[in-house]
């Protein structure tokens, strides 16, 4: 049975750096009035930002206010088209402050596309590693799989203590642990080094001078920007990875669709594509069995460009300006501390704690991605679809499970190694089963993230919703939970 509900009394203090904020409350009220059209609360930026209602209007306008056809063709509808993509790279380069005589910008479907053009186009081979940090988004882990396609050793980076961060000594040595003469610029590159600037599980923030020591030590590297970009400046002048993945939906909402990598021009150079497409071949013969590639960024684009919605991509970025990415960190800084402030206070009244946190307990060097899991007062764990059942009926828009990150999720419930190397899908029929062999009381986590229309009253209503709902809880409710049909 559950007890009797606590009345929270909890509000966000607003100080003088909130109130300083406050042009987000006036285009919540404005333009993300839909945010708050049916009472729920969005708390899943993470996963995907939201658009502005001048975003929409913007596309709507443009298409009803001229004609586009194909960039590939030669008429004045697809001159029109082409214009329109190239002044949205110029955009990308100016917001990103990345000098185009450097960095060009490649438009792909989503971050995903981005990480797997690098991947599958990358020089990997005997004498070329790959680096990377357990805390990785799936689409870089999966990057692994070319590297030893091509017999490259590939290494992982574990995070260590509480807060799941990686340790810099711990990618020092995996840089410099490789065999052979010393590394010297002529010889090439050694090998890969990817990480994410921002864990999409747990909010840490990875140091950006990891760069600059992965090129000391001759890696390439590549940097997942798709959860930092949202709410923090990434500049290309100061820090300058080899390849940067983004996804604009993650930044600004809309267009879904439209990702892009930024590459260094001389990185870009030296992939080598294992195939060829329509737009990305200066010619092809089929008789005498040849083609030869484009020789800039649209030899990586395949076929015909999301010409309709990339031109949103640059409405996007001057909406962003407008407002202040360093506006919009600070409020997404605040409303994450204060949160964590009140999840790691919570007690049941045996004095046991109602959340475990996975990540850092402050705000500092994270970003507004904050991992749990709920605990009865006996300290077992709340069933993650249990809290996607009932935050949803409530009204929240919330992620569970782990996110696409393994190594982040393995580092958190503390799995051993050697059972996941002995146990694996293939001798299972379930991911609930093979939850059960790893002896995993439950299947992931929950994830709250804030983000460019968040405000205190979001951060206060969920947290008025866990106090009530899950402070003192006996046990579950009955509720049938359907099975967990991926990881």
């Amino acid at each position: 049975m559950t007890a009797e509900p606590r009345a929270s009394t909890a509000r966000f203090p607003v100080t003088a750096a909130y109130a300083g904020t406050a042009r987000i409350d006036e285009l919540r009220a404005t333009e993300y009035r839909h945010l708050d059209r049916d009472g729920g609360v969005y708390l899943d930026y993470t996963g995907a930002g939201v658009a502005a209602r001048a975003q929409i209007i913007a596309h709507h306008d443009r298409l009803l206010a001229g004609l586009y056809s194909n960039p590939h063709s030669e008429n004045l509808t697809s001159e029109a088209a082409g214009g329109l993509v190239e002044s949205a790279r110029r955009a990308v380069l100016d917001f990103f402050r990345a000098d185009p005589g450097e960095y060009a910008v490649v438009f792909t479907p989503n971050a995903s596309g981005a990480c797997r053009l690098v991947g599958e186009a990358y020089g990997f081979g005997r004498g070329r590693r790959l680096v990377l940090t357990w805390d990785n988004h799936n689409s870089v882990n999966g990057i692994r799989e070319y590297a030893r396609a091509a017999r490259s050793p590939v290494r992982y980076v574990p995070p260590a203590g509480p807060d799941l961060r990686v340790a810099e000594a711990d990618v020092l040595a995996a840089l410099a642990a490789r065999a052979g003469r010393p590394w010297s610029r002529r010889s090439g590159p050694v090998g890969l080094f990817a990480y994410p600037a921002q864990s999409n599980f747990t909010g840490v923030q990875h140091p950006l001078d990891w760069v600059d020591l992965a090129h000391q030590h001759g890696y390439d590297v590549l940097l997942d920007a798709a959860a930092f970009a949202p709410t923090n400046q990434l500049d290309l002048t100061v820090v300058r990875p080899d390849f940067v993945c983004l996804s604009w939906y993650k930044l600004f909402g809309y267009p879904t669709g439209v990702g892009a990598l930024l590459a260094r021009r001389a990185a870009l150079g030296r992939l080598r594509r294992p195939w060829f497409a329509g737009g990305t071949i200066r010619a092809v013969s089929v008789q005498g069995d040849w083609h030869q590639p484009m020789g800039d960024e649209t030899g990586f684009e395949d076929g015909t460009l999301n010409f309709l919605s990339i031109p949103d991509v640059e409405f996007g970025l001057r909406w962003l300006d407008s407002i202040g990415v360093d506006l919009i960190h600070t409020r997404v800084g605040l409303l994450t501390g204060w949160l964590l402030e009140r999840l790691t206070a919570l007690r049941h009244r045996n004095g046991q704690p109602l959340v475990r946190l996975y990540g850092p307990s402050t705000g500092n060097a994270r970003g507004g991605t904050v991992a749990f899991n709920f605990c009865y007062p006996d300290g077992t764990l709340v069933d993650e679809r249990l809290v996607a059942y009932e935050t949803s009926a409530a009204g929240f828009a919330l992620r569970t499970g782990c996110f696409c990150n393994p190594g982040s999720a393995e580092a958190a419930f503390g799995i051993n190694p050697g059972l996941l190397r002995g146990t694996n899908l293939a001798h299972v029929g379930t991911i609930d089963q093979h939850l059960a062999a790893l002896g995993l009381p439950t299947g992931g986590a929950v994830r709250v993230s804030f983000g460019l229309a968040s405000t205190a009253a979001d951060a206060e209503r969920f947290l008025a919703f866990i106090e009530s709902t899950y402070l003192d809880r006996d046990g579950p409710a009955d509720v049938r939970l359907a099975p967990r049909i991926r990881c």
